[in-house]
């Protein structure tokens, strides 16, 4: 085909929306404005942070990370020569070139700390990419849990 296709959420954090934080309607056409397209080279990753005003005009900063992926391919095709059935006389197979595919990592905040935000995708990126054998779970929950001290106790 052409090479479009469409954006498929494939995990999220939290599962369910918070009552007070929905999640955002429509952020995988967001992710790539331009469209989903498949690319014959792998582009380097590229990271931007938006601004989305949800309908109490409240803001949610939204950076995306993205990265190409090669597709796997589909078996090879053959195509019959001269109008021959490929029956009669196999062609040779046609490999098809190699393709990349966008992937996208996202986080909505409603601060506004792009280098933060930056520096969190970047390290789930690498975790993913280098297989280090990290569950992206526990990459996410401890880069959201923060452990405030009490008054007067253990630092």
């Amino acid at each position: 085909g052409s090479g479009d296709g469409q954006g498929q959420i494939l995990q999220r954090f939290p599962e369910k929306d918070w009552e007070d934080n929905p999640f955002p309607q429509g952020i995988e056409l967001f992710c790539q404005p331009s469209g989903w397209q498949l690319f014959t080279e792998r582009n380097p990753p590229t990271f931007f942070v938006a601004v989305l005003t949800d309908i109490n005009s409240e803001r949610h900063y939204c950076a995306c990370f993205t990265f190409w992926e090669a597709v796997e391919s589909a078996q090879p095709q053959s195509h019959p020569r001269n109008g021959e059935e490929e029956e009669e006389e196999p062609s040779s197979p046609v490999q098809p070139a190699q393709l990349f595919a966008p992937k996208s990592l996202v986080l909505v905040s409603r601060l506004d700390h792009a280098e933060v935000f930056r520096n969190s995708l970047g390290l789930i990126y690498t975790i993913y990419v280098d297989g280090l054998g990290v569950s992206l779970e526990n990459v996410i929950g401890n880069l959201l849990t923060c452990i405030i001290p009490i008054t007067g106790g253990a630092q």
